[in-house]
């Protein structure tokens, strides 16, 4: 590949901007051309970290696009705000990469693919659940028929909360003032542990059940302490081949990249044949098949021979005109939204939420 791409990060309300710009900056052929934020502090870790000079830095996000003119930028607004900023960046012709979530509803998802469908550029929503080598592994034996036809997925995720952490999982400690704050925990701009993890759940679930039909959405959800948004989220899904159950949680015991929580973070796949447990940064997946009942620990697969990050994807589908597949894909990623808004319905109304033939 002798092409370098060039990059501009663009809104910092989300930490993990720091991490993907990393990885543009780890990547060979890639180069970070520009920074935007209105609010210059929280641009200053990512500009030390990777020796950014003043000249990329930018507040106004049409200055910093017209004067790097980036191949791609990534995305990493508030929720409520994906679909007005892509709607900013996508007339200039770039190619984007949305930091998950999708989105606040099924609306704005829908306008966030009109607007690259117009340019006929690349839209992709990463959700860093996705380079775990343990769900990708899951996926494949799924695929390879090892546990037979799935029925169920069950998906516990979340961590201590969302300011115990910034770039690069660095540990914080929040205050009260910063929980008052923060977007995180504001319910019109898309705060709460629903919205910051159910769509992980729902999006790679649809990744795994592929076909399945789902057929309808209940959810109930925890207001700790007087708090506009939700900390703690299950919802069930009922399938065409039967239930899945998906459960959020802001305040784990531990956050399951250094010691993992109990109930443990991550995936179980119960099929006709057998099942798969697939959790959060750990090495093995198990697996129960009926040649062996008791159950086994297998290695998951080495990403390094093909995709270890969403950088590395992005560009390989941009330089091969490929499209984008599996959970980063907007067509996947919408079934998943569709799953969020019924849940966000079904909590408000306080009943189950059919879904309706599209």
């Amino acid at each position: 590949m002798s092409k370098t791409w060039k990059v501009a990060g663009i809104n910092f309300d989300h930490m993990h901007m720091g991490d993907l710009l990393r990885m543009v900056h780890e990547h060979p052929n890639a180069e970070i051309v520009g920074i935007c934020d209105e609010q210059p502090t929280r641009m200053q870790a990512s500009a030390d970290n990777f020796s950014i000079p003043e000249e990329r830095i930018f507040t106004d996000h049409q200055a910093c696009l017209e004067q790097t003119q980036p191949d791609f930028v990534i995305l990493c607004p508030a929720t409520a705000e994906h679909g007005e900023w892509t709607e900013k960046v996508a007339p200039y012709g770039v190619d984007v990469l949305v930091e998950k979530p999708f989105a606040g509803s099924l609306a704005e998802a829908d306008r966030m693919i009109a607007a690259l469908e117009a340019t006929g550029k690349q839209l992709a929503i990463n959700w860093p659940m996705r380079w775990y080598p343990t769900h990708v592994t899951a996926h494949r034996l799924l695929n390879e028929g090892l546990i037979g036809k799935l029925t169920e997925v069950h998906y516990y995720d979340g961590n201590r909360g969302p300011l115990y952490h910034v770039a690069d999982k660095a540990e914080a400690n929040p205050t009260q003032e910063d929980k008052a704050n923060s977007w995180f925990y504001k319910k019109d701009r898309g705060g709460g542990s629903l919205l910051d993890y159910l769509g992980y759940g729902v999006t790679l679930g649809t990744w795994f059940h592929g076909d399945d039909k789902p057929l309808e959405v209940t959810t109930v959800t925890d207001l700790p302490n007087g708090l506009e948004v939700d900390e703690h989220s299950v919802t069930i899904v009922r399938y065409d081949v039967g239930l899945s159950t998906f459960e959020t949680r802001w305040g784990t015991f531990t956050d399951p990249w250094v010691h993992q929580p109990q109930p443990k973070c991550g995936f179980v796949l119960k099929g006709t044949k057998g099942t798969i447990s697939s959790y959060d940064a750990e090495s093995t997946i198990r697996v129960q098949t009926e040649n062996c009942p008791e159950g086994q620990n297998l290695p998951s697969d080495d990403l390094s021979t093909s995709f270890e990050n969403p950088i590395q994807y992005f560009i390989h589908c941009l330089a091969n005109d490929l499209p984008i597949e599996g959970p980063l894909d907007p067509a996947i990623c919408r079934i998943g939204q569709r799953l969020i808004d019924a849940a966000l319905q079904s909590v408000e109304e306080k009943r189950t939420i059919a879904l309706e033939d599209e």
